[in-house]
């Protein structure tokens, strides 16, 4: 569902000389092979060795609890088909031209994106998945699905801090009806999840609030070939539903008083659209895109025109799972470590406690940007990113760019990175965390050419 927009930092905006490694001829992922590009193929063993982990399956797993919960909630209201086992390998058509993303949008970018080749890469949302589910609950007419659910693990190029990662887990979903025959029941479903959300207060004895989104009114309108009577059901439907989710999991985190906001916003396959946020510790978080499925995306999927309408939603795992379990660092998530792995239980939400606090180290890496103009090549501040996560992996908690200095004679561009190492399972010796920032600057020197300070 909705995608989240990526925009890199652009650090050299002119063309340097970037030294070409030799690549395998062929990839191996997951059992299969694919090949290589020496101009396109971006993707790190270090990612690749990610692939596998699939936490959002481990019933264990703050990932893995959170998607039970919200899947046994949803299908608890109507029939959804899940998908939880798609390949994160997809062509750049189901990622971004199947969905109407511009030749130009900065996601297609080699600074954000993981290419395996000039045509396959690494999924950067589950909606690489819509059209083939749409085109599953159409063919597979005597389930009588309402919809579907997809959750899959996500890879994007990134910053480094406690919140970003390489590899982001979500889950969207979809609700559809067929006109007339199922439109027409509409609203009687709203009213019967209307009595369900306030069942859920009174017999947990909570208070939802639904407080005003501040913003200008939406300037998006409803799609010409569904009338205002349908847009404004779906709406509710949709609306109403995704409180439920919500309440569901403030409920098993023992909230009592929830606030909530509906937020006007734009995405590519949704009109209107929508974002949903909660108020916690003190201020408002987004936690849930979603819309009213545009009808281009349902003919793509092969629906006859003007035959059905929906809506749809996605969500990042990560994030909620960190808020609801408590957790300060997104690298914890990809812990091995026991102490950490044992805290959690199937079917419930409780706070993680910290098992120790291992010291952090800094170190600084500084450099003149090269002016050698070859190859058409940019810097991004992603490019550092990905070889100082290549080389440390989750022995870094932080990178943050310090200091920019542009020399008055010269006009030599300088940039100053500070690195942050710090382990979350133990200790990290000096010796160790020299070596690591040694292998840094040998391959920011090796693949830009920069020149250190």
């Amino acid at each position: 569902m909705p995608y989240i927009k990526l925009i890199s930092r652009r650090i050299c905006q002119y063309s340097i000389l970037k030294t070409k490694e030799a690549l395998p001829k062929l990839l191996t992922i997951n059992g299969k092979e694919y090949p290589t590009s020496n101009k396109d193929t971006n993707v790190t063993q270090s990612i690749l060795n990610l692939t596998n982990r699939n936490l959002h399956l481990n019933p264990n797993h703050p990932i893995g609890i959170l998607r039970t919960i919200i899947e046994t909630k949803l299908n608890s209201l109507s029939p959804y088909k899940t998908f939880n086992n798609f390949s994160p390998i997809v062509t750049k058509w189901q990622n971004f031209d199947s969905l109407g993303f511009p030749p130009t949008h900065p996601g297609r970018s080699k600074s954000d994106t993981y290419y395996i080749n000039d045509t396959t890469l690494l999924r950067t949302h589950t909606s690489a998945h819509e059209i083939e589910c749409f085109q599953d609950i159409n063919d597979d007419s005597g389930h009588n699905w309402r919809g579907f659910l997809i959750s899959a693990d996500v890879y994007r190029r990134d910053e480094i801090d406690k919140t970003h990662y390489p590899v982001l887990y979500q889950m969207e979903g979809s609700h559809l009806w067929t006109r007339p025959r199922e439109t027409s029941n509409m609203e009687a479903e709203i009213k019967s999840l209307q009595s369900t959300l306030n069942e859920m207060l009174i017999n947990n004895k909570m208070t939802l609030t639904r407080c005003q989104d501040e913003v200008e009114p939406p300037t998006e309108t409803r799609q010409d070939y569904m009338t205002e009577q349908e847009t404004k059901l779906c709406e509710m439907h949709l609306k109403t539903t995704l409180e439920i989710v919500v309440l569901e999991l403030c409920r098993l985190k023992n909230m009592k008083d929830v606030k909530m906001r509906w937020t006007n916003t734009t995405f590519p396959w949704t009109q209107p659209s929508w974002e949903i946020e909660i108020w916690w510790d003190n201020q408002w978080l987004e936690i849930c895109g979603c819309g009213i499925i545009k009808q281009d995306l349902l003919l793509k999927s092969d629906f006859e025109k003007d035959s059905t309408i929906g809506w749809a939603f996605g969500l990042g795992l990560d994030r909620i799972a960190m808020l609801l379990f408590g957790i300060p660092d997104i690298r914890l998530l990809w812990s091995n470590d026991k102490r950490f792995i044992g805290q959690f239980v199937e079917g419930q939400i409780n706070t993680f406690k910290p098992y120790s606090k291992y010291p952090g180290t800094l170190r600084d890496v500084a450099f003149w940007l090269p002016d050698i103009l070859q190859d058409n090549e940019e810097i991004h501040e992603n490019d550092v990113m990905e070889i100082v996560r290549d080389v440390a992996g989750d022995l870094v908690e932080s990178v943050k760019l310090t200091d920019e200095f542009i020399h008055p004679k010269t006009h030599k561009r300088s940039l100053c990175y500070r690195i942050n190492y710090q382990s979350m399972d133990r200790n990290i010796t000096n010796s160790e965390i020299n070596s690591l920032q040694e292998k840094v600057r040998n391959e920011l020197v090796k693949k830009y050419h920069v020149e250190l300070r």
